[in-house]
């Protein structure tokens, strides 16, 4: 990609890209960004501004002068390379998220492993908007369970299926949480609501061996999803997870099966 010249992002994609790599809770601290922006050669005009403004300003300044978005790119390629997140990998995958969103609408996504594919450019979020619709009306007709239906936004959609999967698959963990009272997450959440010693939720009166095995199959079977769809890639950046839009729908309804399963718990 460095021999090409990339589109310009408008003002509004490009602040919402500066917005994100320079959030106030979670963004670039200020001096990994005067140490980004310099690697990218690309000059710190506003050093005293806001995290987001000050990257506006580069960023802006040096795509009017260059016609093209290519060291911005350089400073995204290099404010997400996953050996930056290390034990940070939901903060990686959120942030990733939140910059190809922006990045969709000049054609190029970055991948798991820091780097840069083409990708069908988006030029409206109408497409999106289609997309989620017919999405939307495919879980209709499968009854599927209404905590679903909040992870299929053109937002996400607007990107591609995995991330409306990806982002289903963390409110399992959000309600078990909800349940229980329990901070952890992952395997250790699953495994600790339904102990078999002293299960924080029941699905059934745990009194016989066809109760047991229900209770550790359905423990088992969300630590299958979270193994499935968060921990593979968080943590195996060379898996590929294309996602197409049927795959997308049998996921969503294995997780919403999982929610009424949920809904039944004693």
């Amino acid at each position: 990609m460095a021999n090409i010249k990339r589109p310009m992002f408008t003002p509004s994609i490009l602040e919402g890209l500066c917005k994100t790599i320079g959030d106030t809770v979670d963004g670039l601290t200020g001096s990994e960004i005067g140490h980004i922006l310099q690697n990218a050669d690309i000059a710190d005009i506003d050093p005293a501004a806001t995290k987001w403004k000050r990257l506006y300003a580069a960023f802006a300044d040096w795509q009017n002068k260059n016609q093209c978005s290519n060291h911005i790119l350089r400073f995204i390629q290099d404010a997400l390379q996953p050996v930056r997140y290390i034990r940070k990998e939901e903060l990686f995958h959120n942030r990733r998220l939140e910059v190809n969103k922006r990045l969709l609408f000049i054609g190029v996504e970055l991948s798991e492993e820091g780097k840069y594919r083409i990708v069908d450019k988006a030029t409206t979020i109408s497409e999106a908007e289609q997309r989620s619709t017919r999405l939307k009306q495919k879980l209709k007709n499968r009854n599927t369970h209404i905590k679903v239906f909040e992870y299929c936004t053109a937002e996400l959609l607007v990107e591609n299926y995995f991330h409306a999967v990806f982002e289903a698959t963390k409110s399992i963990a959000d309600r078990l949480r909800d349940m229980t009272g329990l901070h952890t997450d992952g395997n250790a959440l699953a495994d600790t609501s339904f102990s078999t010693t002293q299960p924080l939720i029941k699905i059934n009166n745990f009194l016989t061996a066809t109760d047991r095995s229900e209770h550790i199959g359905l423990g088992n079977f969300i630590k299958g999803i979270f193994g499935l769809i968060r921990n593979s890639t968080a943590h195996e950046p060379k898996i590929k997870f294309d996602i197409n839009e049927e795959e997308a729908l049998d996921i969503l309804n294995t997780i919403s099966y999982i929610h009424k399963r949920l809904d039944k718990a004693l």
